[in-house]
């Protein structure tokens, strides 16, 4: 069987991170083709607050928004997209959510 191109996101407290790769279904074997990981401190003052900042929800969906153009232009056909335990319990998750799936909304899942 031939390969399959697929990109992953991990949004976690401080950085984010992508990864598009070629995978072998047959034998999970994964090459990879792309690797970033941006800063983008995304839990700054969630614990305070319970909330994720304006700014830090700015910041990650740039991010995304620079991820997804990468993950186009590398013709990834999947997508899988993972965030820390802030983003799940901050108050304003529902705008996180939003937020990011704005930005990779085109890509098939």
């Amino acid at each position: 069987m031939s390969t399959v191109r697929v990109a992953a996101i991990d949004c976690g407290t401080n950085s984010i991170r992508l990864l598009v790769a070629d995978l072998d279904p047959d034998t999970g074997e994964l090459h990879d083709l792309d690797r970033r990981m941006t800063i983008v401190r995304l839990g700054q003052g969630v614990d305070r607050t319970g909330r994720l900042a304006p700014e830090a929800l700015e910041r990650t969906f740039a991010a995304c928004r620079e991820y997804a153009a990468v993950i186009a232009a590398h013709g990834a056909t999947r997508l899988r997209f993972v965030a820390t335990s802030a983003s799940r319990d901050a108050e304003n998750r529902d705008e996180f959510t939003a937020g990011c799936a704005r930005s990779w909304a085109w890509i098939p899942r």
